[in-house]
């Protein structure tokens, strides 16, 4: 074998020996790949939703949840599901409105109260004596002692016509309960016929009328269940003001006058 063929035979050993030691670590590289992506190929991490600050005990039969950690209010069939108290939420969602109350904020959306903590906001219950000028868009009217009140998310409100709006209120006495919703007195109605526009409930037709009438005899001095509507000189005077005052507020909250 002359010296020539000698070299190239063993130049290709060298180059077969290469490429054979070369195969499994290319292969354990294109693993490597799959199984650790590059940090710049993973998506960002997902955000936690609300979380509970503490489990709270069920009360009252209402401890049912749904699938995001919401429990069932039931109490007066009201059938709407609410964050638990202490649930934190990273922003407030839209449409809140804010309040004051003893130096502190509150922010109120869709029946829920808010109250901020550091950069977040937890869900409260509302200190009573804080006025809303609309009630929650969800709320059920329950009656009792005589008196409506109007209920959501376990937070109670009264219309206070000195200040034009409803105001939280303790649990009332007798709160479980409730009485049925009294009739108005026919001379209170006089000659107004009154129809709902927006399919409110008896309960519901009830509270406005009574409380269109405290607004109305505040407005008039005039009250139809006094004799002489409980005025000096003309009663048809002062009853036909009422009669407007009346039709005018109940009008406002979604009713047909005549």
């Amino acid at each position: 074998m002359t010296h020539t063929l000698k070299i190239a035979l063993l130049s290709a050993s060298l180059l077969l020996w290469g490429v054979q030691a070369s195969t499994p670590a290319a292969a354990d590289e294109h693993d490597r790949g799959r199984a650790e992506p590059r940090p710049e190929a993973r998506g960002p991490a997902a955000r936690p939703g609300p979380r509970p600050e503490a489990a709270r005990p069920a009360f009252d039969g209402r401890g049912q949840r749904d699938g995001r950690g919401q429990r069932l209010d039931s109490r007066y069939n009201h059938g709407r599901y609410y964050p638990p108290r202490g649930t934190v939420l990273r922003s407030l969602p839209d449409g809140y409105r804010p309040y004051y109350r003893g130096g502190s904020r509150f922010y109120f959306s869709g029946g829920i109260w808010y109250a901020p903590r550091g950069p977040e906001f937890v869900v409260v219950s509302p200190p009573p004596g804080l006025i809303v000028s609309v009630l929650p868009p969800y709320y059920s009217t329950v009656w009792i002692g005589g008196t409506p009140y109007y209920y959501a998310d376990d937070v109670y409100y009264n219309w206070q016509p000195d200040q034009n709006g409803y105001a939280v209120v303790d649990p009332p006495d007798n709160a479980d309960a409730p009485s049925p919703p009294p009739a108005p007195p026919d001379s209170a109605q006089g000659d107004l016929i009154i129809y709902p526009k927006n399919g409110q409930t008896k309960e519901q037709q009830s509270a406005d009328q009574f409380e269109c009438n405290n607004w109305a005899k505040g407005q008039t001095g005039f009250d139809p269940t006094e004799p002489n509507g409980g005025v000096s000189g003309s009663a048809d005077a002062a009853r036909s003001n009422y009669d407007r005052a009346m039709s005018a507020c109940l009008q406002g909250r979604g009713y047909q006058v005549n």
